[in-house]
């Protein structure tokens, strides 16, 4: 063996070891922090249903209040039903156990997104791949916390896994790649009928390659080529739609659910409210249509957004050559489509928006791909032309992936809240933006506001417990103070007040007792208002 093939070899195995060390990294600080991120608005609501999806389950379908529960039975439920089960076996307590699943789902994805990279670029896609996504705050912090996005992004990345693979062994796909498939498919529609996306963009890279596969064999073997293809994806599909009742059981009771789903999400559900967008109050059914591009570019890391264009960019260009094969050419629009589709979309049609960039975490899996692509290939180049130079650039990329952790370090628990260094961090966003729109913070806050006061040595007055007004998600500030305290909007009768630091809290004239902050800004407060007079928590009520 030459000592080329040899330096190679070992820098694809050097490449994998690094992406292993990477996953055990984030899988170590992972079980070290979980218990760190407190609860969000949806933490309770998602908690009883994944509870009514399990007693489903075990009274054999004669409990059905899973099919009339708030929205959700619009919804899968598979992470809610895992976390509940998990937390009857784990010895954590429910929030815990959710925080912990979160995590475990998140690495999970992480792991997908690496092989994702590695199938379509080689090893070194493979780990810019991997460590893009997994120093994405928007990833990192709400494989954590949200029940509903952060699985939707695993999902996602196992159905974009499934679809390169299939592409790959066009027209006789492995089992296992069969196998892969079909959950990846039924997992991402059971988890939010918005999985749809991913076989739209199957079928769209499927018919450019029979096209491709047409000329290239003639009209009789690109048939018989699709419908040998066809015959295989048979126990795809069969095992996708029992994955997808597993998880979602109302979609199968009646076989138009799917399509009942779609028709709710396609309006707004909801009673418009104002949020936060570039230092405005503006009603979520107005956000302009810059608002999804504007968040990303934003909020993603700086290397991130630069390798993501990149490889947008590089896989449009390369998608039209002739010299790349119909296979490898079908995978690149699978994913392109993966990246771009549901953000163009977005633009078009203008939907209500709100909650940042969230409901788009599901595409931060193939922007990384993408990335991770891009900069294998431009390493690849530098090698070529001048070695130095792809050190250089290897050091750069480096420092420039140190930049989100540092970040992430400084943010923790609330990473998901993070604006890139070109957007001046979340000091100069603070008023421009939602910050800890989730309410994470009321966590810390209750835990030393009860620190304070053990301090203090008060303890409530006799025979009630105290009494405290909540600006932020009333259910979860409850878990998080305890049974001494009795939660409500009402500042009128109540010793604190605790309100997270969002536009729409107010700044109360009263002692400070806890505050949380992070780079300087406010996340929440606790105030002691006892002696004195407020009508509200809210701004409103000024």
């Amino acid at each position: 063996m030459n000592t080329a093939a040899s330096w190679g070899q070992n820098f694809q195995r050097g490449c994998d070891a690094m992406a292993i060390a990477v996953l055990a990294i984030v899988g170590v600080i992972a079980a070290r922090t979980f218990k760190d991120y407190g609860l969000g608005w949806d933490d309770y609501t998602h908690a009883e249903y994944g509870g009514l999806l399990l007693r489903l389950y075990s009274s054999g379908f004669t409990d059905q209040r899973a099919f009339h529960f708030v929205n959700l039975y619009a919804y899968g439920g598979g992470f809610d039903m895992i976390a509940a089960y998990a937390a009857k076996v784990l010895p954590f307590d429910l929030w815990e156990t959710r925080r912990l699943c979160g995590a475990v789902v998140g690495i999970l994805g992480l792991t997908i997104v690496w092989r994702t990279g590695r199938r379509v670029g080689g090893p070194l896609a493979g780990l810019l791949a991997l460590t893009l996504l997994a120093t994405c705050p928007l990833y990192y912090g709400h494989m954590f916390i949200n029940p509903k996005d952060a699985p939707f992004a695993m999902a996602m990345a196992l159905a974009l896994l499934g679809t390169v693979r299939l592409f790959e062994e066009y027209p006789r796909p492995s089992a296992a790649t069969i196998a892969i498939a079909g959950i990846g498919f039924g997992i991402a529609i059971g988890t939010r009928i918005l999985g749809g996306f991913a076989v739209a963009y199957a079928l769209v890279a499927l018919i450019f390659l029979f096209i491709a596969d047409r000329h290239a064999t003639g009209p009789t073997e690109s048939r018989r080529h699709l419908g040998v293809f066809m015959l295989a994806l048979i126990p795809a599909v069969v095992l996708a739609y029992a994955v997808m009742a597993l998880e979602w059981p109302w979609s199968v009771v009646d076989p138009t659910n799917p399509i009942r789903a779609l028709l709710y999400f396609s309006n707004f559900f909801e009673t418009p409210w104002k949020e936060l967008y570039a230092g405005q109050q503006v009603s979520v059914p107005e956000m302009p249509r810059s608002y999804v591009p504007q968040l990303f570019a934003l909020k993603a890391p700086e290397i991130f957004v630069l390798l993501g264009m990149c490889g947008i960019a590089g896989a449009l260009f390369t998608a039209t050559r002739r010299t790349i094969t119909p296979q490898h050419r079908a995978a690149l629009i699978a994913i392109l489509l993966s990246a771009t589709f549901p953000v163009v979309l977005t633009v078009i049609t203008r939907p209500a928006m709100y909650n940042g960039i969230r409901h788009f975490t599901f595409v931060t899996p193939a922007m990384a791909v993408l990335g991770g692509w891009a900069g294998a290939v431009a390493i690849a180049w530098l090698t070529e032309k001048w070695r130095p130079a792809a050190a250089i650039a290897a050091v750069a990329m480096t420092a420039a992936f140190a930049l989100p952790v540092a970040d992430m370090v400084a943010l923790h628990p609330y990473q998901y809240t993070s604006f890139n260094h070109i957007a001046g961090g979340v000091r100069a966003n603070d008023e421009k933006y939602m910050l800890d729109y989730w309410g994470l913070a009321f966590k810390q806050a209750s835990s030393e506001l009860h620190t304070k006061l053990t301090e203090r040595m008060e303890t409530p007055p006799s025979r009630r417990r105290w009494r405290i007004a909540v600006c932020g998600p009333q259910r979860p500030a409850q878990v998080e103070l305890g049974p001494e305290f009795v939660v409500s909007w009402d500042p009128r009768g109540a010793e604190f007040a605790m309100t997270l630091g969002e536009f729409y809290c107010n700044d109360l004239d009263a002692p400070i007792l806890v505050e949380i902050k992070r780079e300087g800004v406010v996340f929440a407060r606790v105030y002691d208002i006892r002696g004195k007079t407020f009508t509200s928590v809210l701004t409103s009520g000024k």
